[in-house]
């Protein structure tokens, strides 16, 4: 007869055994699924890169990046050792179905996390006088890990000090900067310590998607649950794509249409700090996983939730603003193409000029009802097309088509949209896996509007955007202007189900996720990609958005720019490049003049020095002086703007597909609209917006110059036939 302590001891014992044995088993279903995954960017994957120990130390490098993006955690000998031992196998252990690299790098990191959150909890009760001449280092992605904890240690309390002040010069403050550092930091280590192996497989599979190029993604069940909501238009929400960055959950698309984008101040590269429902306490989302940021924002439709956000442009992290939005759908019919017809005040020819203006938020299509009941069809082609016989109808000498922020869409609309501008003829080339090279035409031979055309384009304006702005550019049809190129993606990606390509029968096919996976790439009909380059504009302008953060080649592991062989072609404007110097001329000396273009000059160089510097002072008088400083310029401007008087004398008619046939239209504020494309104010207090409620409103430079230089496109080329009438 057994003891109770034997029998204790022997039951112990088995459940330990089924514990190791369960797990061992769960390992062997993720096992499999990582080697499917893995044989997928083999095989299918644009680059048919083979999963080798060149592309394993990438893969390494790449887990590490998105574990420790900061280079704050690890210790030096950490990734040594890690190196040594993983950084040009992992493809072998992929290869056999073995996760334990990714678990056991990950271990390290929850030590270390662990470790140092204990150690900024202490130094989160330390006194700071703030008087010190010291500073902090801001981007650390490129900096090397510390080589030991004293050196880890000496990086944190100076990180802590700036964390605290940051907190202290705060105007939209959550709390006490100690209680705010202590949450955030407690936050911080219930986010790692919760992390299940399944969660730590996804991140692995994922920094392995990334190391093919920056829109590849392993999704797990989850994520793609939350990738289909983001894909449908039902969606409520407020309208915004975030990405997890330094801890932060950074803004890095507006939907158009969205509650967002109606708002006007959340901005792309814009970090979220804080989120608070209704008229509630902000909860700090510094370090909270994106997902769980993402759940905060979601919510029913009509209510409010509060953001406390970081400004892109922002040379200081103590600079917030709170932005209040109302969520709702993101509805068609708010991302439709809008127009205006704006009279310019007489020229030359002593007549006033009338100048077409189409915003495009997005390449949008939908077809017939799928149950039948409709046989409704929605295009951006055919709305530009009403929208434009209008225009025509109207008399316009010129037409400006607005592709700011424009994140591209259906391929087929790119291409359709080209055909109101070209006859028939390609329009993009599309290559895949296999390096098979289609060529997508325009089959109408019909030429809709053949007058002045300009494209405007910025850092935003990304894939569809790309392929039409490029095709009209290669057939010398239209103008580009803008910013010195547009986003630069030229890839094409497909959702993969993982479970198809598991072993048959496998347990683990069933919770195997999804593949985002690039696998086509676009080429100008010259043969140029808009890969990586985007498109070049032929007249560049001032703007906060021309930065290099912006764009593809912002993201990790970019695909290269490359050419195909360029298709022979027929250029509709050959006298458009003979006008392009004295186009540039004018439009330089111009913008020389012209003081809003200064402030964005100034405001740019301001923070590109500051990212030169990569240095924030850990003073309090000297961050005190540096805001005081922002404040005054800003309020130097308003008074500058009152006294100078509109940027721009024009008169501007609102088109909608609503009142398209309208027998008249509708006169509305030309400036009624002019929201800064980027910011680096805070923002105001109640009682500051109640004191300016007298302030001019800040001009749209850009929108401004863009209609001069359609003024003088329109002048020079003297184009008489500027009413022809739309071929139906």
């Amino acid at each position: 007869m057994r003891t109770p302590k034997k029998f204790i001891l022997t039951a112990a014992l088995a459940c330990l055994f089924w514990i190791n044995l369960s797990f061992s088993f769960a390992n062997r279903e993720l096992g499999q699924i990582a080697t499917a995954v893995a044989r997928l960017l083999e095989q299918h994957h644009f680059t048919r890169r083979k999963l080798d120990a060149e592309l394993s130390a990438q893969f390494f490098d790449n887990y590490l990046r998105i574990l420790d993006p900061n280079r704050l955690y690890f210790f030096s000998e950490d990734v040594e050792e890690f190196r040594s031992k993983f950084g040009r196998s992992l493809h072998e252990y992929l290869q056999r179905g073995d996760v334990s690299p990714a678990l056991e790098i990950f271990g390290r990191f929850r030590q270390r996390v662990e470790n140092r959150v204990s150690k900024n909890l202490q130094l989160i009760e330390e006194p700071f006088d703030f008087t010190s001449n010291r500073t902090v280092e801001i981007d650390r992605k490129n900096s090397p890990w510390p080589a030991n904890p004293q050196e880890a240690d000496k990086l944190w309390r100076a990180r802590i000090e700036g964390e605290m002040l940051q907190e202290h010069l705060a105007e939209a403050r959550i709390d006490s900067p100690k209680t705010v550092l202590t949450r955030r930091y407690n936050q911080l280590l219930r986010s790692v310590q919760e992390q299940e192996t399944n969660d730590i497989i996804s991140t692995f599979l994922s920094a392995l998607a990334q190391t093919y190029d920056p829109h590849s993604d392993y999704m797990s069940p989850h994520d793609m649950e939350n990738f289909a909501i983001s894909m449908r238009l039902s969606l409520v929400g407020v309208g915004a794509v975030l990405r997890s960055d330094e801890g932060y959950a950074r803004v890095i698309e507006i939907v158009p249409g969205g509650p967002a984008d109606k708002d006007g101040r959340l901005k792309v590269n814009d970090r979220i700090a804080a989120v608070a429902q209704g008229e509630g306490p902000f909860e700090d989302t510094v370090g909270m996983k994106l997902d769980k940021v993402v759940e905060k924002i979601r919510g029913p439709k009509g209510t409010k939730v509060r953001l406390l956000v970081i400004p892109a442009g922002a040379t200081d992290s103590s600079q917030r603003k709170v932005i209040e939005i109302v969520r709702d759908e993101v509805k068609l019919k708010d991302q439709e193409a809008k127009a205006e017809l704006v009279v310019l005040p007489q020229t030359s020819a002593q007549r006033d000029l009338k100048i077409g203006w189409i915003s495009i938020p997005s390449f949008y299509s939908s077809n017939a009802d799928p149950t039948g009941k409709s046989n409704t069809r929605k295009s951006t082609t055919d709305d530009v097309a009403a929208l434009l016989r209008r225009l025509i109808n109207e008399g316009i000498d010129g037409l400006v088509i607005d592709l700011r922020k424009d994140g591209g869409g259906a391929l087929e609309e790119a291409i359709n949209l080209t055909g109101l501008f070209i006859p028939r003829g390609p329009v993009v080339q599309v290559k895949d896996t296999n390096g098979r090279i289609v060529v997508k035409e325009d089959q109408d031979e019909r030429t809709f509007y053949n007058g002045p055309l300009i494209v405007l384009i910025n850092r935003q304006s990304a894939s569809a955007s790309e392929i039409f702005a490029a095709a009209l550019q290669d057939y010398g049809r239209a103008l580009i202007v803008g910013d010195s190129r547009s986003f630069g993606k030229g890839t094409v990606q497909q959702v993969v189900d993982v479970s198809r390509f598991m072993p048959l029968f496998s347990a683990a096919a069933s919770n195997a996720g999804s593949l985002k996976l690039t696998v086509q790439k676009f080429y100008r009909v010259k043969g140029g990609s808009t890969q990586l380059r985007g498109v070049e504009s032929d007249i560049v302008l001032p703007s906060l958005t021309d930065s290099p953060e912006i764009g593809e080649s912002a993201l990790p592991n970019p695909l290269p720019y490359d050419e195909v062989a360029p298709r022979p072609i027929a250029e509709l404007n050959s006298n458009l490049r003979s006008y392009l110097d004295e186009l540039r001329a004018r439009s330089q000396k111009r913008v020389s003049q012209e003081p809003e273009f200064r402030y964005i000059r100034e405001d740019m160089q301001r923070l590109l020095d500051k990212i030169a510097a990569n240095q924030i002072s850990l003073n309090l008088q000297a961050r005190k002086k540096e805001k005081e400083e922002t404040k005054l310029r800003e309020e130097k401007r308003k008074a500058e703007r009152l006294a100078r008087g509109p940027a721009l004398q024009a008169t501007s008619y609102e088109l909608t597909l609503e009142n398209v046939n309208s027998p008249t239209l509708t006169k509305v504020d030309f400036d009624r609209t002019s929201k800064k494309e980027f910011s680096f104010e805070e923002e105001n207090s109640e009682e500051e917006e109640k004191a300016d409620e007298n302030a001019p409103p800040i001009p749209d430079a850009i929108r401004n110059e863009t209609l001069l230089i359609a003024r003088d496109l329109v002048e020079l080329t003297h184009h008489k036939d500027r009413t022809k009438t739309a071929q139906n």
